[in-house]
């Protein structure tokens, strides 16, 4: 693993750059490129363990820290995040902050990978859990002519009626394949949400694959995630993963 400091307008965001093991860093045949956004505990080893497995399969993978503007707040214990109404509430703002501008920390990241000569980055995948699900669909409606492929595990907030801002809502701008491995029991992407995310699809006609991951909950793909991984549904999203990429970024 490798560390890029990508200037932003709101600061350098610090990316770990994953690759093949032996690939070299500065030589050697650019490889297709994946964006991973993790999930609201941020960059943390079970997510660079997950780039790394993800990067074994033939591929750059960029894991940005999207909690850059707010370093002081990290890090946050998923053992404890959630149960602790402190930690839970500054979660909650450290989240807001990172969506906000997410995007465009986004196109500086895709700007920095042209300049990686071990990533080739102009067609690029991105994938995401919990809210880096979000942020994955998200980038393929902002950047269409970059993002070819994106995939959403237990991804939430992904179609939130009343709100401009909802990803689904750039469903016609999409150019890219999309997967989304949802959770059975996930109150962040209910069934409501998951109708009206594929309307929006259907109706801009965009290649795309919705699964439902029976008695999985919200976090089963993440292996720190404590008391909701879930090894076979993990070892299934993994399977879907790398099959999407596998069929557009090595076409």
């Amino acid at each position: 693993m490798t560390r890029l400091d990508v200037p932003t307008d709101d600061g350098v965001m610090d990316v770990h750059l994953h690759l093949p093991a032996g690939h070299p860093a500065d030589d050697g045949p650019a490889l297709p490129t994946v964006i991973m956004y993790p999930d609201a505990f941020g960059v943390r080893p079970a997510t660079d363990d997950m780039a790394q497995r993800l990067a074994d399969l033939g591929y750059a993978v960029a894991l940005p820290n999207v909690h850059f503007r707010t370093r002081d707040a990290l890090p946050f214990d998923p053992k404890t995040a959630f149960s602790d109404p402190a930690e839970r509430a500054k979660l909650g703002q450290v989240m807001t902050v990172a969506n906000a501008g997410a995007m465009a920390a986004t196109g500086a990241l895709l700007a920095a990978l042209a300049h990686v000569p071990a990533a080739n980055a102009d067609k690029v995948g991105t994938t995401g859990y919990c809210m880096g699900g979000r942020l994955s669909f998200l980038a393929a409606g902002t950047f269409p002519d970059r993002v070819a492929a994106a995939a959403s595990f237990h991804g939430g907030r992904l179609a939130v009626a009343d709100d401009p801002a909802s990803p689904h809502t750039q469903a016609d701008r999409i150019q890219a394949r999309l997967y989304f491995g949802v959770a059975d029991e996930d109150g962040s992407c209910t069934p409501e949400d998951q109708a009206r995310l594929a309307a929006a699809l259907d109706q801009a006609k965009v290649d795309y694959r919705l699964e439902l991951y029976p008695g999985a909950r919200h976090g089963f793909a993440v292996t720190d995630h404590p008391g909701v991984y879930d090894e076979k549904a993990a070892e299934r999203h993994w399977e879907h993963t790398a099959e999407l990429f596998d069929a557009v970024l090595k076409a």
